[in-house]
């Protein structure tokens, strides 16, 4: 049976470091390719033009962190200690906050045994910052550590990870929380929510056995190798999910739940073992005390690998407030739905009780939770599910952008579509049939107005992000850096091409982007 390809050269070996990856120019519409010696037209990640556009962004007080990746043990509740990497000892990561317009410096010391990098997701920072190996950063090798230090321009909330093969479906993941020093909302109290989907550990498994099992179950060969030294293709009994019909040799083929018809059909390919929130799980849960009528900000984060997640608060009405950092008009819901990678904040007024906060595995098995407690009493069951999770939850779509960060009408001076591809036959996600080269880009240019054209051909959905930049929703829907793309249907979204650099967009299934569902957005020189 043949090998499967190292996870490191699917995301680009080293030697494609960020000071020698660069692009010659092709006509409009075409990606670019790279030439022999990286000299092309387009901006490096460390060049004048970036060097430039940090110089004009606020730099004011530095919040300096020391962060250590490593191999630890965690306790997820119930009983249930695993294996894992994690930030430190716990999960998520210890929270950092920042005030925009200032300084976040970060070092990253690496006590892994492979190689890893830090992606600030939803920043719109400085390109070489980014924490891309193979694009614009060279990797932290075992052992090393390395200084990311940045302008923190806009205030939301957002999160980090690495963008090292598929290390975001261990346990190095953490909240980043950017403050408004002229914050208009007004609360008594603030609870971070970090939702994550957990397999790695549980019976030998890790995400790389996940994927060499979801590629051999799909007709290709496969080793069980991770790429990284770290484990095999054990432990992969019932894990395989919704979209996957693999053969008998990957493992049961049950599937992960009834499918969902919000996101066109398949929910996910992975049955995930554990749902949790901020670490725990449902049977042992986090416990956010307040005081009945105190107003709460909720900031949710979905750090899930292959779960989009139904969320709601028992017995409370939700306002949304914000959507990946950007305000939006106020609208009131019973739930929301948050795919991979995106945030929602928003406001609910404490009840007098105790009252679950659950996130509904949407289209699969499983449910995660944590409890808002404002009066003594017993806890809901852990298997009861608030009837707000019963009608149709608020997506992205119908929501509005605030007044103040509404683009300015503007025809798009460039198009850049994006056809997705691939199936569940082959496992073969890719971006206009190809999976990812970092040499192959598709070029804009400072100043212009680009309209992504997100294309899905395939049979799944797809959470596609975009680096370093946000981007409006049609008719003057909210700003995102990360949007659903269902099944057979085309997303047009646009933005402001304003932060130089080479940038990726890609799915936020980890699964899928780590088969290739990804490619490189790269600014002309």
């Amino acid at each position: 049976m043949r090998s499967l390809p190292a996870r490191r050269t699917v995301l680009g070996a080293a030697a494609l470091a960020a000071t020698g990856l660069t692009a010659g120019c092709a006509d409009r519409g075409r990606p670019d390719t790279a030439d022999a010696e990286g000299t092309g037209g387009h901006v490096r990640p460390d060049g004048p033009e970036v060097r430039a556009a940090e110089a004009r962004r606020p730099h004011g007080r530095t919040r300096r962190v020391r962060l250590t990746a490593t191999r630890t043990r965690l306790a997820l509740g119930s009983g249930v200690t695993v294996p894992t990497w994690a930030y430190g000892d716990r999960i998520p990561g210890q929270e950092i906050r920042a005030t925009a317009g200032g300084t976040l410096e970060l070092t990253l010391a690496n006590h892994l045994p492979a190689a890893t990098s830090v992606h600030w997701h939803g920043l719109a920072l400085r390109n070489d910052m980014d924490g891309v190996p193979g694009l614009t950063q060279r990797e932290i090798r075992p052992g090393a550590d390395f200084t990311y230090r940045f302008a923190v321009p806009h205030p939301g909330t957002y999160w980090f990870h690495p963008h090292s093969g598929l290390q975001r479906d261990r346990g190095l993941y953490a909240p980043l929380i950017v403050e408004d020093p002229r914050e208009p909302l007004r609360y008594d109290k603030e609870w971070v929510v970090v939702l994550d989907d957990w397999l790695d550990g549980v019976d030998g498994a890790t995400p790389d056995s996940v994927l060499a099992a979801l590629r051999r179950g799909m007709g290709h060969g496969g080793d069980g190798s991770d790429g990284d030294g770290s484990g095999d293709a054990h432990g992969m009994h019932g894990m395989l999910g919704t979209g996957a019909r693999p053969s008998a040799a990957a493992g049961p083929s049950a599937a992960a739940g009834t499918g969902s018809p919000l996101l066109g059909g398949d929910a996910g390919d992975v049955d995930y073992p554990h749902h949790l929130v901020n670490g725990r799980t449902r049977t042992d849960p986090e416990t956010f005390r307040a005081k009945p009528g105190d107003r709460i900000r909720v900031r949710l984060i979905n750090a899930g690998g292959d779960t989009a997640y139904r969320v709601a608060l028992g017995g409370h009405r939700m306002t949304v407030t914000h959507t990946d950092g950007y305000p939006v008009e106020h609208t009131a819901t019973d739930a929301l739905l948050l795919g991979m990678g995106e945030r929602y904040d928003v406001l609910v007024t404490a009840g007098d009780g105790v009252f679950p906060l659950t996130a509904l595995a949407e289209g699969k098995k499983g449910t995660a939770r944590a409890l808002l407690r404002t009066a003594p009493g017993s806890a809901p069951p852990a298997a009861a599910r608030p009837q707000e999770l019963s009608g149709t939850p608020l997506t992205a779509g119908r929501l509005t952008a605030a007044d103040a960060v509404r683009l300015a009408p503007r025809k798009p001076d460039r198009t850049v579509t994006l056809r997705l591809t691939g199936s569940m036959a082959r496992y073969d996600w890719g971006i206009g049939g190809r999976q990812y080269d970092p040499r192959r880009r598709h070029p804009v240019t400072a100043g212009e107005r680009v309209r992504l054209r997100f294309v899905n051909t395939t049979g799944m959905w797809h959470p596609m992000h975009l680096h370093g930049h946000t981007f409006a929703l049609p008719d003057g829907g909210p700003r995102k850096d990360t949007a659903i793309v269902l099944p057979g249907r085309t997303l047009e979204v646009d933005f402001d091409a304003d932060n130089p650099g080479l940038w990726l967009a890609h799915c936020h299934n980890v699964y899928h982007s780590g088969s290739g569902m990804m490619t490189v957005l790269g600014y002309r020189a």
